[in-house]
């Protein structure tokens, strides 16, 4: 038993003996089962525990009650590691009610044969259970990742019992970090439902959250907003970290060597990190967890029977049924008379969303050549082009075909004071001359970043491409630079100006040196030569329909009257959108908004 806050405790228990979770997922230190006990002038216990452990858990209770009844028995989650103590609970605490939704209490019925008809108290969403000086509220939170799923908010202590959001493997007294079994178990448990995770988030944003009480892992007392943040991007399907995974299966060691041979090219042309796994010896759910942590993957397998080796096949199946996407892969095959692996392995993932494929395929004739050795260069060459752009020692600094990359589109354009970096996001921007070669790029003079940039005379453009998720132009677009860092848990880098630029969702970006200026009415155009323009890849600049069309959320403008603005989706509700009218979050003015329909 421990003390959480002066009346909330856990009582929950740690299983040393446990080797495969779920019957899959090996956890050499242990598992935690958690249960809390909320003491107020009624009381609430949380969930129960493992089979295995009634007895120690029951004696959690006691001591936490200190002579007490229980009033309820809060079931959020109806695994058998969670609720196979729900009967044993009731009849040690025969007065207690279990509070529950429908669902649920359906499932308590199929489990025990019996649903405690005289002692239900059935919840609906977002519906309060008052204990005194406390209400408990109620946030379903369906296919997170069973169809009965709740969170529950405790308004007193500030405290989200999160069910297995929040969760990790190991034992509450494994020596261990926090995030690389937390996002194992995300991604192996629960990755399918990303969308469904994104809307409890959005459910938890508007919420005052000081504790996170999850159902298996340590309590969350510090740094919430790390926690949060990689559940934001792991249910987003974003790339965690920069980073090349190569997976590969080998029968002989042929096609080992040649996922060996890219990962020493890789390394040497600046990739940040390159993960090698056999999946054959592998443990399976690490390369998978890695798979959605890094921003690249290389499947590499020979042909087999006509397919692929079945090690690769189940790899693919894992990434698959977890709805992979948003990555960069490539493929290396191996075959000795009729190589197949590299169709096969481009066709399981085919249902996939926004991979983007390498061009270049290794293909393995039996063993390794100079042949294959040029073509495992060349994949290295396309795989680390970004990184390559992105180092001072080995990006081509005088790459004018960045210049290309300009279209009506969106750029963030970066600045600094000398003491803060800044960042905006701006859609004027323009090639005037090519002898010598000379961008305008106009800044509304209400931003920030025009005062900075009047000041510095030094800018960067980022050509944001149409891997650019809308996070980014939450970021940079729709909050001031002068009261927030807009470049907190930003992946960049330096250029030779000393000012940022953006490592990720950007083709190209270039260096300006302000020569001229032209005042307008509202905004300030700037004339400047390029200093420096680096391409970090081919992917296609992000439009301004493009954005509209594909990236921008659509506005919530149901049940609503007045107007919406096309850039961000703020809406302002009124009979009339005055003339001068200036939208609070993009800046774009009352021409950039229609009316609600």
């Amino acid at each position: 038993m421990n003390k959480i806050t002066d009346t909330v405790y856990y009582v929950g228990v740690n299983d040393k003996n446990i080797d495969l979770f779920e019957g899959q997922y090996a956890v050499p230190k242990g598992m935690a089962y958690n249960s809390y006990v909320v003491l107020d002038d009624k009381i609430a216990v949380m969930d129960t525990v493992d089979k295995n452990f009634t007895h120690e858990w029951l004696d959690n209770i006691s001591a936490a009650l200190d002579g007490r009844k229980p009033d309820y028995l809060v079931v959020q989650h109806m695994e058998p590691d969670h609720s196979a103590n729900i009967k044993n609970f009731m009849n040690t605490y025969p007065e207690a009610k279990i509070v529950a939704n429908a669902k649920t209490f359906s499932m308590i019925s199929q489990f025990f044969g019996d649903d405690f008809a005289d002692r239900q108290v059935v919840v609906k969403n977002c519906e309060s259970l008052d204990l005194g000086e406390r209400a408990l509220t109620f946030l379903f939170a369906p296919m997170v990742h069973w169809p009965e799923v709740m969170m529950t908010y405790d308004s007193k202590d500030e405290i989200l019992f999160s069910a297995d959001g929040f969760g990790k493997f190991g034992a509450l007294d494994a020596d261990e970090e926090w995030d690389d079994e937390a996002r194992r178990y995300y991604i192996g448990i629960v990755g399918k439902y990303g969308a469904q995770v994104q809307n409890v988030l959005k459910k938890a944003k508007d919420m005052d959250i000081r504790i996170i009480c999850p159902l298996h892992g340590p309590v969350l007392t510090e740094n919430l907003g790390h926690y949060i943040g990689l559940y934001d991007t792991w249910s987003s399907y974003a790339f965690e970290d920069d980073g090349v995974v190569i997976a590969y299966t080998s029968i002989y060691g042929n096609t080992k060597a040649a996922a060996a041979s890219l990962a020493d090219k890789l390394k040497a042309k600046g990739a940040p990190q390159v993960v090698l796994y056999d999946l054959a010896r592998c443990d399976m759910s690490v390369a998978v967890a890695d798979a959605f942590r890094y921003s690249k993957l290389v499947l590499a397998s020979p042909t087999y029977n006509a397919g692929i080796f079945p090690f690769m096949n189940h790899f693919i199946d894992a990434l698959t049924e977890r709805n992979f996407q948003n990555r960069t892969v490539a493929f290396i095959e191996n075959g000795t008379w009729s190589p197949l692996a590299a169709k096969i392995m481009k066709e399981k993932l085919s249902a996939c969303k926004n991979l983007t494929f390498a061009e270049t395929t290794v293909s393995v004739r039996s063993a390794l050549n100079r042949e294959v050795e040029g073509s495992l260069n060349a994949l290295a060459d396309e795989l680390c082009k970004d990184y390559v752009a992105r180092s001072s020692d080995m990006a081509n600094k005088n790459d004018l075909t960045a210049l290309f990359k300009i279209g009506y589109g969106l750029y963030v354009v970066t600045c600094s004071d000398g003491k803060k970096d800044n960042g905006l996001i701006v859609n004027t921007v323009a090639q005037l001359t090519s002898q010598p070669n000379r961008v305008a790029v106009t800044i509304n003079k209400a931003n920030y970043s025009h005062h900075v940039i009047s000041q510095s005379k030094k800018l960067n453009v980022c050509c944001l491409s149409t891997a650019a998720p809308f996070s980014i132009f939450k970021n940079f677009g729709f909050r001031s630079g002068r009261s927030c860092d807009k470049f907190e848990g930003i992946s960049v880098s330096r250029s030779d100006n000393g000012l940022y630029f953006l490592n990720n969702y950007i083709n190209s970006f270039m260096s300006l040196e302000v020569e001229q200026y032209v005042e307008f009415e509202t905004h300030g155009m700037f004339i400047c030569r390029i200093t420096e323009a680096r391409v970090l890849s081919d992917t296609d600049t992000m439009t301004y329909a493009y954005y509209q069309q594909n990236v921008k959320p659509k506005p919530a403008t149901k049940g609503k009257k007045g107007y919406v603005c096309k850039v961000c989706g703020y809406v302002y509700e009124g009979d009339t959108l005055p003339d001068d009218f200036v939208c609070p979050l993009c800046k774009h003015g009352a021409a950039d908004f229609e009316k609600i329909q």
